[in-house]
C-alpha cells in the first residue's frame, strides 16, 4: 500500500461516515454508510487508496453494529463517480496497478458477500466505480433527479474495473450490460437517466428527489420484512449471450478499428462473464482476479495516458480557453440575427435559440427560403416537445422567437449577428458591408466561415474590430467545438463576447489566430490530400483508405469525403493550395470526381459491403506508383507532425493541447490517442519529422 498511497498523495480523500438508527416498521436497526470527500457537489466523491480505505473502516463500523441491513448513499447531488484519476500517471509498476483493483475489489466485495441485506440508495451521479459500489450491494435504488449514471471507463481506455464487467451483465443481461459498457461509452460517453436505469434493470426502484432517503429507508423496510421482494431476471447464457458479445465487438471495430486497448479489453471480460457464477466465491475469485489484470495492463499503457490527457483537455482546458479576454469585457447578447436560411443557418438559429432564449431572426435571397428556414427551426422545436423535452409552453414560446425577414432593417433590433453563407469571400464580404448599414457599432459580426481570412472579409468596414470568426461543426448540437477566430483588428470585447456566447451554447472554445483553414480543416485537408494524393499515385482506394485508421479519426478518408462533399473538399484545399503551394496540392482525381459531379467514391451493397463506384475508378486518373497501407500511414502522420509543428510556428493556437482539442471535440478524433500530438511523439513521428516532441 505505501508506494499507490505515495502514488495518491495528493488524492482528495472521500471519507465514510456511519451512522446507525431505527426505521418505522423495522425490528433492529439500520447502519448508513455516507460517502462525503467535504466539498460540494461541484466536486464529486471519488475512491483512491485513502478513499477505500475510508469505506473499509466505515463497513467495520457498520457490520460491528449488527444490523438488520447496511444501506450506502452519497453527499448531496453526488453518490460517488468512481476512482480517482489524478494519481495514475504516478503508478509507475503494474503490481502497484494490481493492488489498486484489488483493493477496490476487496472493499466493495464485503457489500455483495454480507448475510445482512445491503442496499444502495443512489442519490446523485454514480459514475464508473461508484455504480459499481451499488452492484455490489444486494438491493439498489436510484433518485429521480441524480445528473448521470453510467460506466464510462472505455470511453477513458479502461474498464470497469471494480466489479462492473463480472457483475452487471449476470445481473441484466449480456446485451444491456453491451448497452452500458461499451455502446454508450463509445457514444460520446452517453450517461444514463434514472428511468433508464431502472428499465434496464440496474436499480430496483426510482424514488423522487425531495424525500428520496425517506422513501428508500421505508422501501428497505419493506424488503426486510419480506413485503418486497425485488425481480432479478433469469440470464441468457447461451446465444443471447454470444451475439452482444459480437455486437460489442462490432462496435469497438467501428469505432476505435481495435486500435484503443481498453475497449478491447471490456469486450473479453463481457464475454468471459458468461461462465461465472456470482454466488460461487471462487468463481468471483477468478472473475475479479480477471478484472484487475486487465486493469492493472490497461493503467501501464501509452493509451491510458494519453486518454487521461484528453479528458483532462476537455475537461478543464476546454473551460478556461488559453488567450481568451477577461470575461468582464462581454457584451449581453439580447437579439440574433442569421444571414442564410438554409440547413446549416437553420440548424444555427435553433441551437441560439433553444441556448440563449432571445429573438433570432433570419434573413435570405427569398421569402421562401426564409419560410423553409424558420420552417426547420419550428418543426425541430414540435419534435423535441414529441419527445418531451419541452414542455408545450416552453415550445410555443421558442418557436414565438424564431421569425424571418427580407428586410435586413430587422437586424437592428440584434447585437449578434453570424452569416452562413457561400464559402466565397466576394459573397461573405458583401454580406457584412450591407448589415453595417442597419446594425449598431458595437453589434457582433461573426462569421462561420471554416478557412477564410477574417482580415480580408473585414476589411472594408467601418468597424473591423467587431468582426470574429465563428466557426462550428456540422452537426451543430452535435459537436461541441467552436473555432474563434481573432482578425487582425478584432477586439477584445468582440473576443470575449465571443467566447461567453459559447458558453451560454454549451460550446466548447478555442482561440486561433487568423490563418487559413484554421485549425480542423487546415490538418484535414493536410491529411486528406496525402490519401487523395496516394490513390493519385496508384495505390489501391481501399489500401489508401484504410491505412490510417490508427490515428483515431472517427470514420475512413474516404466515407468522410462524401459526407463532407467532394466539391466543400476541393475548394478547402485550393484555398490552402492558394496559401501554402509546397505543402497542399490539388488532386486530379478529386478534381474528375467534382467534375463529374460524383458525391461519393464507395456504393454499397445489400450486405452493406463497399466497393468503389465503378464510374468513380474510371474517371479517376492513376498513375503507376502505388503505396502500401504502412507508407500511407507513416507517409500521413509525417505530414500532421510537419503542419502542426508550422501552426506552432505561426502562432496559430497557444500550445499543441489546443490543436488535441479541436481534433478530438471538432472531429472525435480518439481519446485513447491524446488527439494526435501524443500519439506522434509516441511513435518517434515527431523526433524524425521536426526533431523534437510535442510533449
Amino acid at each position: 500500500m505505501a508506494d499507490i498511497a505515495t502514488a495518491f498523495a495528493d488524492e482528495v480523500v472521500t471519507n465514510a461516515y456511519t451512522t446507525v438508527f431505527s426505521v418505522p416498521g423495522l425490528q433492529g436497526s439500520v447502519a448508513l454508510v455516507t460517502l462525503d470527500n467535504g466539498f460540494d457537489h461541484t466536486k464529486p466523491s471519488t475512491f483512491g487508496p485513502g478513499g477505500l480505505t475510508a469505506l473499509d473502516a466505515a463497513l467495520d463500523e457498520a457490520f460491528a453494529a449488527h444490523p438488520v441491513a447496511i444501506a450506502v448513499t452519497g453527499k448531496p447531488f453526488v453518490f460517488a463517480v468512481g476512482a480517482d484519476l489524478n494519481g495514475v500517471p504516478n503508478i509507475t509498476s503494474k503490481d502497484d496497478a494490481l493492488q489498486i483493483g484489488s483493493l477496490g475489489h476487496r472493499v466493495f466485495r464485503r457489500l455483495r458477500e454480507s448475510e445482512i441485506p445491503t442496499f444502495a440508495f443512489v442519490n446523485g451521479a454514480a459514475l464508473g466505480g461508484g455504480l459499481e459500489i451499488a452492484l455490489h450491494c444486494h438491493y439498489r435504488t436510484v433518485a429521480s433527479n441524480a445528473a448521470a449514471l453510467g460506466l464510462p471507463e472505455a470511453f477513458l481506455g479502461l474498464v470497469p474495473g471494480w466489479g462492473g464487467t463480472q457483475l452487471l451483465p449476470n445481473l441484466v443481461g449480456a446485451s444491456n450490460a453491451v448497452t452500458v459498457v461499451i455502446e454508450n461509452s463509445l457514444n460520446q460517453n452517453k450517461m444514463l437517466k434514472p428511468a433508464q436505469a431502472k428499465d434496464l434493470g440496474i436499480v430496483d426502484e426510482v424514488f423522487d428527489g425531495a424525500d428520496y432517503l425517506e422513501q428508500s429507508l421505508a422501501w428497505l423496510a419493506k424488503v426486510v420484512n419480506g413485503d418486497v421482494i425485488p425481480a432479478r431476471p433469469e440470464i441468457d447464457r447461451g446465444k443471447a449471450w454470444d451475439d452482444a458479445v459480437a455486437r460489442a465487438s462490432a462496435i469497438v471495430a467501428g469505432k476505435t478499428g481495435g486500435f484503443a486497448p481498453g475497449p478491447v479489453a471490456a469486450v473479453e471480460l463481457l464475454k468471459s462473464a458468461k461462465n461465472v457464477d456470482i454466488t460461487d466465491r471462487a468463481s468471483l475469485d477468478a472473475a475479479f482476479a480477471a478484472e484487475d489484470e486487465a486493469l492493472a495492463t490497461l493503467l501501464m499503457s501509452d493509451e491510458l495516458r494519453a486518454g487521461l490527457y484528453s479528458f483532462d483537455l476537455v475537461q478543464k482546458r476546454a473551460k478556461r480557453p488559453a488567450g481568451a479576454p477577461d470575461k468582464s469585457l462581454a457584451r449581453k447578447v439580447t437579439g440574433v440575427g442569421i444571414v442564410g436560411a438554409g440547413l446549416m443557418a437553420s440548424q444555427l438559429a435553433l441551437l441560439f435559440v433553444r441556448q440563449l432564449k432571445v429573438p433570432v431572426i433570419l434573413t435570405d435571397i427569398d421569402q421562401e427560403r426564409i419560410d423553409k428556414g424558420v420552417g426547420y427551426v419550428h418543426a425541430e422545436i414540435d419534435k423535441l416537445q414529441g419527445k418531451k423535452r419541452l414542455s408545450p409552453d416552453a415550445a410555443n414560446r421558442l418557436k414565438a422567437l424564431v421569425s424571418g425577414s427580407l428586410d435586413k432593417a430587422a437586424f437592428a433590433r440584434t447585437d449578434w449577428v453570424i452569416e452562413a453563407v457561400f464559402e466565397n469571400l466576394d459573397v461573405k464580404k458583401k454580406v457584412f458591408a450591407e448589415l453595417e448599414e442597419f446594425v449598431s457599432p458595437e453589434t457582433i459580426l461573426a462569421t462561420n466561415t471554416s478557412s477564410l481570412s477574417i482580415g480580408k472579409m473585414s476589411a472594408d468596414l467601418k468597424h473591423p474590430e467587431r468582426v470574429v470568426g465563428f466557426h462550428f461543426f456540422n452537426p451543430v448540437a452535435v459537436l461541441p467545438l467552436l473555432e474563434i477566430v481573432k482578425g487582425d483588428k478584432t477586439d477584445d470585447a468582440t473576443l470575449a463576447t465571443a467566447f461567453a456566447t459559447a458558453k451560454s451554447l454549451k460550446k466548447s472554445a478555442v482561440l486561433i489566430a487568423d490563418k487559413p483553414g484554421f485549425v480542423f480543416n487546415r490538418l484535414l485537408t493536410r491529411a486528406l490530400g496525402e490519401v487523395m494524393n496516394a490513390i493519385d499515385e496508384g495505390t489501391p482506394f481501399d489500401v489508401a483508405d484504410n491505412a490510417i485508421t490508427e490515428l483515431g479519426m472517427p470514420m475512413s478518408p474516404l466515407t468522410l469525403l462524401s459526407l463532407v462533399g467532394p466539391a466543400v473538399a476541393l475548394h478547402t484545399g485550393e484555398t490552402m493550395a492558394e496559401y501554402y503551394p509546397e505543402r497542399f496540392h490539388d488532386s486530379p482525381g478529386l478534381q474528375a470526381l467534382v467534375a463529374a459531379k460524383k458525391s461519393a467514391i464507395w456504393t454499397y451493397g445489400a450486405d452493406g459491403t463497399k466497393t468503389v463506384d465503378p464510374e468513380v475508378a474510371d474517371l479517376w486518373p492513376q498513375g503507376d506508383q502505388p503505396s502500401t497501407a504502412e507508407q500511407v500511414l507513416d507517409r500521413t502522420r509525417r505530414a500532421f507532425a510537419e503542419e502542426i509543428e508550422i501552426m506552432l510556428d505561426e502562432g496559430v493556437v497557444a500550445a499543441p493541447e489546443d490543436i488535441d482539442l479541436c481534433l478530438i471535440l471538432g472531429g472525435g478524433f480518439g481519446f485513447w490517442n491524446g488527439g494526435i500530438t501524443p500519439y506522434l511523439d509516441r511513435t518517434g513521428t515527431s523526433d524524425a519529422v521536426n526533431g523534437t516532441k510535442f510533449h
